[in-house]
């Protein structure tokens, strides 16, 4: 990141993200600039294929001590600004817990695949005009039916049944208590009239009285707790404010605020989305709460992003780098051709969200001649993830009936020119580079700036004012429209694999049942 000037004027926020793989903190102020960070690692249990839990007790050990690391940094008279603190998190993630706060089992990450049975035999067409969530792996109403069929008593016995940034939210606050635009990625929502929907309650096995209170984006939840503000050595108490989830809050990050322009977020999934001030569903994309009060956000999600660039470096790549970023690999796959000499991809690694929703997709490389390098297979791999995302940015389009003229790009992703080039190509359209790396922390500390008027009278009307003040921006890649043209040409056959192996994959997922893993299950709480 590019140093930044420190506004000397107006109020600082902190803003936390509790996201995968850690929870990062960040000291901001009016103009966007990022003052002060912090990251503690989170650890990702996987107790059997295709499962992904979280100790939940770590959601808020580090959400404190990142919290408490950027605020010690700071000078007597800078903690006198700190005028609220902005949550985002990761989506979809749950755990039950105690009235205090004990957790009665791990959390079940959103990525988590354990509950294809329950998506099949609950997943409707009216679900998702209800809740605004396509049946998919991501929504924890499954995973919820799941546990209520696999582990009874865990679900009913406890006193909360609660997302990622509420559980936080308690532990600050002393309230159960969580944003409409972080609740709402559950699936439990009834999303227009933003509240909890009883009959998607009863098929997760959950009652209301287990929910967290709804406060709306950019409204102060509550104060921070005393203790806290003692042992943080603030000055005086601030309020902790309603947020979102972190692939919105990517977005207002990035001041992706009309539907001209998409954010995308090339993280371990690569997802993009536009803002919409009506609610609408269809079966290409998922609708989520905005942060903007008001408005949703028609998002595209594709599971396997910089998850399967890695994944390729650590199986297949040189076994010295351990994964890591690789610039002689680079080097040779930005040598190879568009198209990669007639091998293409279906980057199903963590089976398919956007636009099929299938949970038992799989992974396949088709084409192989004996002169394919492991250079042209890296290649393909991204060139995959560029296919499946111009398809998908046409759902949105199809769905706002607005062109999308530019993509604001964030993610680990982005570090990559040769990645960023063949996803400017594949889209068709100039990516711009977001300066700040925790962008969605960034559209938390936007939030918060906006509850308590920093751009303007205070409250929800100002989001939009306070992104467009605190967003940053670096270089533009711009498409080659030539090779847009010939990429088109390879899409086209890209596109025909998921349907010639869809029952390819049904045998598989049968097979994988058939002949399970046997490696053991883990406790229900990791400590």
């Amino acid at each position: 990141m590019a140093p930044q000037t420190r506004s000397t004027e107006g109020p600082l926020v902190v803003a936390l993200d509790s996201s995968t793989t850690s929870t990062k903190a960040i000291v901001v102020d009016v103009d966007g600039n990022v003052w002060e960070t912090a990251k503690r690692e989170i650890q990702l249990h996987t107790p059997a294929m295709d499962q992904y839990e979280h100790n939940p007790i770590r959601w808020w050990e580090t959400s404190r001590d990142t919290i408490g690391e950027v605020l010690s940094r700071l000078s007597p008279a800078d903690k006198e600004r700190i005028g609220a603190i902005g949550i985002t998190q990761q989506r979809e993630s749950f755990a039950p817990f105690a009235d205090d706060g004990t957790p009665q089992r791990n959390g079940i990450l959103w990525l988590d695949g354990r509950a294809t049975d329950q998506i099949r035999r609950y997943g409707s067409e009216h679900v998702h005009q209800l809740s605004g969530k396509p049946a998919g792996v991501t929504p924890a109403i499954y995973k919820m039916t799941w546990v209520k069929e696999n582990e009874p008593g865990v679900l009913e016995g406890a006193d909360k049944v609660i997302d990622v940034g509420g559980y936080i939210t308690f532990q600050l606050t002393g309230r159960w208590a969580t944003s409409e635009a972080s609740a709402d990625s559950l699936g439990l929502f009834d999303i227009e009239n933003r509240t909890w929907a009883d009959e998607l309650l009863d098929i997760a096995g959950v009652r209301a009285d287990q929910m967290a209170e709804l406060v709306p984006p950019a409204q102060p939840v509550a104060d921070l707790k005393p203790e806290l503000v003692e042992a943080w050595g603030l000055p005086h108490t601030v309020p902790v404010v309603a947020g979102l989830g972190d692939g919105q809050a990517a977005g207002i990050g990035a001041a992706a605020i009309n539907p001209e322009i998409a954010y995308l977020n090339l993280g371990t999934a690569v997802n993009a989305g536009v803002e919409s001030p009506t609610y609408a569903y269809d079966s290409g994309v998922r609708t989520l709460v905005s942060g903007i009060p008001g408005e949703y956000v028609f998002e595209v999600l594709q599971s396997s992003g910089s998850y399967l660039a890695g994944w390729f470096r650590e199986a297949l790549g040189d076994p010295k780098l351990l994964g890591e970023p690789d610039p002689a690999l680079d080097e040779a796959a930005a040598a190879i051709p568009p198209g990669c000499e007639g091998l293409i991809t279906l980057p199903y690694w963590n089976a398919v969200q956007s636009p099929f929703w299938n949970p038992v997709a799989r992974g396949a490389v088709v084409g192989w001649r004996g002169t394919h390098s492991r250079a042209h297979m890296y290649r393909s791999i991204l060139e995959s993830i560029g296919f499946e995302m111009r398809a998908n940015l046409d759902s949105i389009e199809r769905r706002t009936g607005t062109k999308i003229t530019t993509l604001r790009a964030m993610g680990g992703g982005t570090r990559s020119k040769l990645w960023r080039q063949i996803m400017a190509d594949t889209a068709g359209l100039p990516i711009t580079t977001c300066v700040q790396d925790e962008i969605s922390a960034l559209g938390a500390a936007v939030l918060a700036m906006a509850a308590i008027g920093a751009h303007g009278s205070g409250g929800s009307n100002d989001v939009a004012t306070s992104a467009q003040a605190m967003a940053h921006f670096g270089d533009t890649t711009e498409p080659d429209l030539s090779l847009h043209d010939q990429y088109k040409d390879v899409a086209a056959v890209q596109r025909r694999l998921y349907p010639q192996l869809q029952d390819v994959f049904e045998d598989l997922h049968i097979l994988s049942e058939r002949y399970p893993s046997t490696k053991p299950q883990s406790p229900k709480v990791e400590s």
